[in-house]
């Protein structure tokens, strides 16, 4: 079983080395989920690539960010460099990198991210199917779920052991591109999660456990999640069959790798006798780390208890106090600070302001005691920290200071890397050599822009088509579907006719098919079945019975919540469709499904207008038959659990630090955290005609669908009435 460590620099991949890691797994330029830190350069990766194959160790590579339509083409140099370096596996979620990888550099090994969601043996088999060598399995699975994915599948399984636990499922957290554009799908998240949150005082959102109800009122983290520890569960892991253990921290310091890296070294040496002694010592290195709280994440327990700490912040390292007062001394900002740990100059401290959340990162460079100038001061000490300056100090109520990295030292004997100098040569050979090979590549792949449809000019040719005011039947210029959570509601009175029905495959919708049928009579074939995102393994046996029940029933409608679900189907004659948490954000993306028998396709609904005129342009180009469509109105899920602790209510107003809304709903197996507000591109929906668009989606499934509700979309869709702006997500901004 291999031990796999993360590399954010050269320091960390050297630490890693060292510790007795068998792999890393470094980002990709410019396409990694992690690119908030600096990337790095290109002839650093070629020479932790020589150097892990020289000591016979394997490095991967990290390209697991959604790609925009205009960074495909530096996206195939790179990918060009990294098969020309022989990396040894490249782990990806984007659906584009995928089909470029398997037409253009299919040397290239395949490895699934965990931003690909895969938590049952269907989408092992899946992902199998479409190529891939190695499944990274979601987060959220237990040690027994774990064993039956590696006795039902034969493809590599990697598996999260140690580091930073989302609350949201990898790869359907659109929490941080809904309140800003900076999308946690393409490295960018802002961690919304780690945030303090408190309900707002009313009726509604009974707690569902027992929980101390003296806090309730209190601003609470509700959705920071604690680290994941999975030391005690190594040996179960072995026996499971699992191929890799990976620690997650590419973002973090040498000083950590290097500490829990030997700590997963001691446990997975140690024989069954040894095992003990060899936890106790791992524990005691991994304390020495300065990460956040740490548990077992889900491998014990469906609903781990300690998972999260609601009413502890979260915050990674040893917090070592709370500021006090501020003082300027010869021009320089200090704070008083009585310590809890000790403190040395050249430590690295994080600022965590309340009730904000905002936080500021910085190495200290001097540290006072009275009006002497010290290098440490320990645990108990008053002491005078030279800090920067910092525009939340005024409106904070309080800010607490964490060290998360001590003091680097130099250390001892020969540890360096390959030569960069003839690293950088190299590049520049495998550049010349995929020089023309590149070209042609482009011009299949990256049209010339001239022959595309700018935005500009799709500007000026809607504005001789506005939105029409209509007061009796609502006409719309796209073909709209309406999602609905429950057949009930198509069994009313709706604003207006869609072409498509969707409906979510949950026990009461498929109770109903009977009268479904009656009710819609000839119209029964526009009635959509829709797949959840995420199906348990214990789930499936109820899912492919339901599914083959529908067929039967004379249903052949379904959208697929995930790309892996293709594999219900076989040889069956359906019609598939899939939502947009399949995460289509380029057309080389739009091309892999279509390839795979998708008729009709959700686009990201994080796609700005530059992203969706580019696609449909260029699959108009390219004589594509797919039929695209987005989203336009809805409060979509911005988090996606399976975690359902006691201090959650339900059906109760939830208040961000920026006054921000939401709400958390119980749906069948997950639970979602939905605005309060929905968003709505009803304006723009002859825009979107003229973009290019075949359809659009209203979806109602969680938003309230009452008279009122429904009274309001009717007047938005016809134009009549005065109604409130609604946020309009990412379409009027731009995708980060």
């Amino acid at each position: 079983m291999e031990l796999l460590a993360p590399a954010g620099n050269t320091e960390n991949f050297l630490a890693a080395i060292d510790a007795g890691a068998d792999a890393v797994y470094v980002g990709a330029p410019g396409f990694n989920a992690r690119n908030l830190a600096r990337d790095l350069r290109l002839e650093d990766i070629l020479a932790m690539v020589r150097h892990c194959h020289d000591l016979g160790k394997k490095i991967y590579l990290a390209a697991n960010s959604l790609i925009r339509e205009q960074d495909l083409s530096e996206t195939l140099e790179i990918l060009a460099l990294l098969e020309s370096m022989e990396t040894d596996g490249l782990i990806v979620q984007d659906l584009g990198l995928v089909r470029l990888i398997k037409e253009f550099f299919p040397s290239i090994p395949l490895h699934a991210s965990t931003l690909l969601a895969a938590n049952n043996s269907e989408s092992l088999h899946g992902f199998q199917k479409m190529g891939f060598e190695r499944v990274v399995l979601a987060r959220e699975l237990t040690l027994k779920e774990i064993s039956i994915l590696c006795q039902k599948s034969d493809i590599e399984i990697e598996v999260f052991v140690h580091g930073a636990m989302c609350f949201s499922y990898s790869g359907l957290c659109l929490f941080s591109s809904f309140l800003g554009g900076k999308s946690g799908l393409r490295g960018k998240c802002v961690q919304p999660c780690r945030r303090n949150y408190h309900w707002s005082p009313g009726k509604g959102g009974k707690f569902h456990g027992a929980v101390d109800k003296t806090k309730t009122g209190k601003g609470q983290y509700l959705f920071s999640m604690n680290d994941l520890s999975a030391l005690a569960a190594v040996p179960e892991l072995q026996a499971a069959g699992v191929t890799s253990l990976k620690i997650e921290g590419r973002l973090r310091s040498a000083h950590y790798v290097s500490n829990i890296v030997q700590a997963y070294r001691l446990v997975m040496d140690a024989t069954p006798d040894t095992f003990p002694k060899a936890l106790q010592e791992a524990r005691i290195l991994s304390d020495r780390a300065m990460g956040r709280k740490t548990a077992s994440g889900y491998l014990f327990s469906p609903q781990p208890a300690d998972a999260i700490t609601p009413y502890h912040s979260g915050n990674m390292g040893d917090h070592l106090g709370r500021l006090g007062a501020m003082k300027t001394y010869e021009g320089r900002q200090y704070a008083r600070l009585t310590l809890k740990e000790t403190l040395g100059v050249g430590d690295r401290l994080r600022l965590h302001a309340e009730p904000s959340g905002e936080r500021l990162s910085f190495t200290l460079k001097e540290l006072r005691k009275g009006n002497s100038e010290v290098e440490t001061a320990v645990a108990g000490e008053k002491v005078q920290a030279l800090v920067p300056d910092w525009e939340f100090y005024p409106s904070s109520k309080h800010i607490d200071v964490y060290r998360v990295d001590v003091k680097k030292e130099i250390a001892a004997g020969p540890r360096s890397l390959p030569n960069m100098a003839t690293c950088r040569e190299m590049l520049d050979r495998f550049r010349e050599k995929n020089r023309e090979r590149l070209q042609s590549i482009r011009r299949i792949v990256c049209p010339p822009e001239n022959d595309m449809l700018s935005p500009g000019a799709l500007d000026a040719r809607v504005k001789t088509a506005p939105f029409a005011k209509q007061t009796k039947k609502i006409k719309l210029p796209l073909d709209t579907w309406l999602r609905l959570d429950s057949a009930k509601t198509l069994f009313g009175k709706l604003p207006f006719t869609p072409d498509r029905y969707l409906l979510p495959l949950n026990n009461y919708n498929l109770s109903q098919t009977g009268q479904l049928k009656q009710f819609l009579g000839k119209r029964s074939r526009d009635l959509t079945w829709c797949l959840p995102p995420i199906i348990f393994e214990g789930e499936l046996p109820k899912v492919r019975k339901q599914i083959q029940s529908l067929i039967r029933s004379g249903f052949r409608s379904f959208q697929l919540g995930h790309i892996s679900q293709f594999v219900f189907f076989g040889k069956e004659r359906v019609f598939l469709s899939c939502d947009y948490t399949v995460n289509l954000l380029n057309s080389q993306a739009v091309a892999m499904v279509e390839n795979g028998g998708i008729k009709e396709a959700q686009l990201s609904i994080e796609s700005d207008k530059g992203i969706i005129s580019d696609i449909t342009a260029i699959c108009r180009q390219n004589n594509s038959s797919i039929r695209l469509g987005l989203t336009v109105y809805g409060a979509p899920a911005l988090f996606t659990a399976r975690l359902d602790p006691d201090h959650f209510q339900y059906n109760k107003t939830l208040n961000s630090p920026r006054n921000e809304q939401f709400v958390l709903l119980k749906k069948d197996n997950v639970t979602t955290t939905v605005p309060v507000r929905p968003f709505s591109l009803i304006p723009y929906i002859h825009e979107l005609k003229a973009i290019g668009l075949d359809y659009m989606v209203i979806d109602m499934s969680n938003i309230p669908a009452g008279k009122k509700e429904m009274e309001e979309l009717a007047g938005r869709l016809s134009g009549v009435g005065r109604y409130s702006k609604l946020p309009t997500f990412n379409y009027l901004g731009e995708l980060e």
